[in-house]
C-alpha cells in the first residue's frame, strides 16, 4: 500500500472557540479523544460528506497551554475547503465576526484566519461565480 493522507493537525488555544469557527465553515465533529495522562484533547472535524476520516482537521488542545510554541501558525501553509457558494459562506463568516483576509473578488477564492491564526482557503465548487459587490471591490485585510 502507498502513502495515504490522514489529517492536518492544528494546535488551538481555546477549543470551544476553534470548534465554533470550523463549524461555521460547515465541518462537524467526527471523533474526540480526551487523554488525562497526556493532558490534551484531540477533536477531529470533517465535512459531513467526508465523515470516513479522509478529510479531517485535528484540533489539538493542550490543557496546560502551549507557551513556547510559535505564535504564527503560518509555518504549515493553510487548510483548504470548497463550498457550494463562496459569497454566501463569506457573508456568513463576516456576519459572525470573522475577518475576510482575501475576499472572493474573482468569485473563486477567499482566505480567512481561524481564532488560532490558521490560514484557511475557501474555494468555490465548480466554476467561479460571476463577480459581484461588495466582494469585487473589497481590499485584502492583513495577511493570509
Amino acid at each position: 500500500m502507498g502513502i495515504k493522507y490522514l489529517h492536518t493537525m492544528v494546535r488551538v488555544k481555546d477549543l470551544d472557540k476553534s470548534i465554533a469557527f470550523y463549524e461555521l465553515l460547515g465541518l462537524t465533529e467526527r471523533r474526540r479523544v480526551e487523554n488525562e495522562n497526556g493532558r490534551f484533547t484531540l477533536v477531529f472535524l470533517c465535512p459531513p460528506e467526508q465523515a470516513d476520516g479522509t478529510a479531517d482537521v485535528e484540533l489539538t488542545y493542550n490543557w496546560d497551554g502551549d507557551d513556547g510554541l510559535p505564535s504564527d501558525s503560518r509555518h504549515f501553509g493553510h487548510l483548504a475547503y470548497s463550498v457550494p457558494n463562496i459569497y454566501e459562506t463569506c457573508q456568513l463568516l463576516m456576519d459572525k465576526g470573522v475577518t475576510i483576509n482575501r475576499p472572493p473578488r474573482d468569485g473563486h477564492m477567499a482566505f480567512v484566519r481561524s481564532p488560532d491564526n490558521v490560514s484557511v482557503e475557501i474555494l468555490q465548487q465548480g466554476d467561479a461565480l460571476p463577480e459581484q459587490e461588495p466582494w469585487a471591490s473589497m481590499s485584502n485585510t492583513g495577511h493570509w
